[in-house]
């Protein structure tokens, strides 16, 4: 026998996106379920990188205390340089903004801390491990999920599902959504290692030498996250090198850091590989289903924007599907939610994957012009502090830090 329970909405995947969603609109008073296909968070993640913007808006729903007490990382400041000058310092204290650093924080530790508020609310269920296996429909629009858990299959019925499962979306594909995957020319090699006692803590380092570079995040608790470029479906080569050739690759970028590289990564098993590519939905929603996050708009992981709108765009629905479940006229009301959405947040959306795209060309610069021309333009940013201000301004702090950021929001497309 199939198990039938019903909701206002079934969200599909416990990430930052579906998660929020579900506590946004369970603190309204409304029964959310969240369908996760993993048993925990206890998992390998690659986006700890929370922006300032992120930060308030954490703060705002009270989880940013919770976090603290953690002892998540702030990073105070960002450097650049290529062969081994500097090019671009920024001082994150310089900002006037409620919540001028970017923190550092494990996804397991913050997907436990949303789960934990949103359990306090009765309408707030989460069912795991639990996999979407297909979508109920009723005519054209999608009236809930089908799943299979541990105890068998199980139907939640729901005038909206949420697709809310990340860059590869099942629930797009379920759903027969459209979607455009545009591969960038570049793929990243992650590692993880202690933090480097050389170094000014708690610092974001961006290395360079001709289209070569590596990033370095300080991570919780006394880490470093390192990711450094190959060419896209360069993987088997890149190991067919041996090890040594990522040794190499440090010494070139990173010579102070030679001894530690080599004793924290023997092999390429301690390496993971991420697939850079954006992804357009050119329709977010069809009667019945939403897709927000990654599943609408994967970004690429450059200056850690996929978090950020991940956040904003539940906070962002929540609203418009709570106003929507209160109309007479339930389902109209829910598409023209979806709709409303997208109009809100697409452009935000295109903006940051613009900057991202500018900054993925800046890197991957190699003749000896365009690199000139790249060290030109980060030490003329450098030299003018009104203008590193803006630029850097525009790269984290993309969210009006106002009372209502949401209502901002509305209001900007309604008026």
């Amino acid at each position: 026998m199939t198990e039938q329970i019903t909701a206002d909405a079934c969200v599909i995947g416990g990430g930052p996106a579906g998660l929020v969603f579900a506590l946004a609109l369970a603190a309204a008073g409304r029964d959310v379920v969240v369908v996760e296909k993993n048993e925990d968070f206890d998992r390998s993640f690659r986006g700890e990188s929370i922006l300032p913007d992120s930060v308030w808006l954490l703060d705002q729903l009270g989880l940013l205390q919770p976090l603290r007490d953690q002892k998540v990382l702030e990073a105070h400041g960002l450097d650049i340089s290529e062969n081994g000058r500097p090019l671009l310092s920024v001082d994150f204290r310089q900002f006037d903004q409620p919540q001028p650093f970017p923190m550092e924080i494990p996804q397991p530790m913050l997907l436990r801390v949303i789960t934990e508020a949103a359990s306090r609310h009765p309408g707030f269920r989460i069912i795991r491990p639990a996999m979407a296996v297909g979508l109920l429909r009723d005519g054209g629009r999608v009236t809930g999920v089908r799943c299979q858990t541990q105890q068998g299959e199980l139907e939640i019925i729901s005038p909206v599902t949420i697709g809310a499962d990340g860059r590869y979306s099942k629930t797009r594909d379920m759903a027969g959504i459209e979607h455009h995957k545009a591969p960038l020319e570049r793929d990243v090699l992650w590692f993880k290692m202690p933090y480097p006692q050389i170094w000014e803590p708690n610092r974001y380092r961006i290395r360079i030498k001709q289209d070569r570079h590596a990033i370095f995040l300080p991570t919780h608790p006394n880490m470093v996250r390192v990711g450094f470029n190959i060419p896209k479906g360069g993987l088997k080569d890149t190991r067919a090198a041996g090890i040594g050739a990522l040794h190499a690759r440090m010494d070139e970028l990173a010579p102070e850091l030679g001894s530690l590289v080599r004793e924290n990564v023997t092999s390429w098993s301690d390496t993971i590989m991420l697939d850079i590519f954006t992804t357009v939905v050119p329709q977010w929603s069809i009667p019945g289903l939403v897709l927000i996050g990654d599943a609408a708009h994967t970004l690429s992981p450059i200056l850690g924007h996929g978090v950020n709108h991940a956040i904003m765009d539940a906070l962002v629905l929540a609203r418009l599907v709570e106003q929507a479940l209160a109309d007479p006229d339930t389902g109209t009301a829910l598409d023209r939610a979806g709709m409303r959405f997208q109009l809100v947040r697409e452009g935000k959306v295109q903006q940051a994957r613009h900057l991202q795209l500018r900054q993925e060309k800046i890197f991957t610069l190699a003749s000896p012009p365009a690199t000139l021309m790249r060290r030109s333009l980060y030490r003329m940013i450098n030299g003018l502090p009104p203008v590193k201000q803006w630029v850097l301004g525009r790269a984290y702090f993309t969210i009006p830090q106002v009372a209502d950021p949401v209502a901002q929001q509305l209001q900007r497309v309604e008026a």
